[in-house]
């Protein structure tokens, strides 16, 4: 079988550029998307020849249609381009920040996977994940906007594994938790880097990108025949989004 090529979106910094370096390591050609060509072109730099840079906005249909046609084949597609925007409660949410949330947590989840699908269900061995979060399961205040626009792309990659019934190509949600990476909460919090460094303030090891990515890679890297419908993952420290310790954690040994 000739090399398989995998998608990413998001796939300059992250869980995406994580990802991107897994499935490389596990023998895939990788194409990373992002709206900057910057931070893209230091993955593929990183990662070498195989891997290349499409630069796209996902909430940009025309865009994403004429990146699939660049790209071509396509064996796996990750959804991972996204994020939030505030942490206003409902009464003061702000609708441009909802929209936004929406546009690029669905709807580019929409167009990417419209644009690829053609190519998806030409491959005998496709994979679709959407990377959600556990906002897409559970409500929390101050999160409405947020988790409104992951509970519908969860809706949405459901509806798929549906529709997608009978055929080669599996459908798979990765939901995770806090996760501490460069970007997420500081883009959230408007660029205050304070009230960023307060979301993680106190826990013993929370998820970073590399956890999300080794789901990631493990769920595609099984047999075919084989879908993980949906998988959760959180720290250890993280019990629910309202419900984190913030402080040591007696852990039994060294490798952890």
């Amino acid at each position: 079988m000739s090399t398989r090529t995998a998608v990413v979106t998001g796939g300059g910094s992250g869980i995406g550029a994580a990802t991107a370096t897994r499935l490389v390591a596990d023998g895939f050609d990788v194409v990373v998307c992002g709206r900057r060509s910057g931070p893209l072109d230091e993955v593929v730099a990183a990662l070498g020849p195989a891997c290349r840079a499409v630069v796209l906005d996902v909430t940009d249909r025309a865009a994403v249609r004429a990146a699939a046609a660049e790209i071509g084949s396509c064996d796996v597609l990750v959804n991972n381009a996204g994020g939030a925007l505030g942490t206003d409660r409902v009464d003061g949410g702000d609708p441009d920040e909802w929209r936004s949330m929406f546009e690029s947590n669905v709807i580019g989840t929409l167009h990417v996977t419209q644009a690829l699908l053609p190519a998806l269900r030409r491959s005998p061995a496709a994979t679709i994940v959407n990377v959600t979060s556990i906002a897409a399961l559970l409500t929390y205040e101050g999160g409405a906007g947020y988790t409104a626009a992951k509970h519908a792309e969860s809706a949405l990659t459901e509806t798929l594994r549906l529709e997608l019934n009978g055929t080669q190509v599996r459908v798979i949600e990765i939901a995770p938790g806090m996760v501490q990476t460069e970007g997420f909460s500081l883009v959230r919090n408007h660029g205050d880097q304070d009230k960023a460094d307060a979301v993680y303030a106190g826990v013993d090891r929370p998820l970073v990108a590399d956890d999300v990515a080794a789901c990631i890679a493990f769920c595609v890297g099984l047999p075919q025949h084989v879908n993980i419908d949906r998988l959760v993952v959180k720290p250890l420290a993280q019990a629910a989004p309202h419900k984190v310790h913030r402080a040591s954690i007696p852990w039994d040994g060294e490798d952890v």
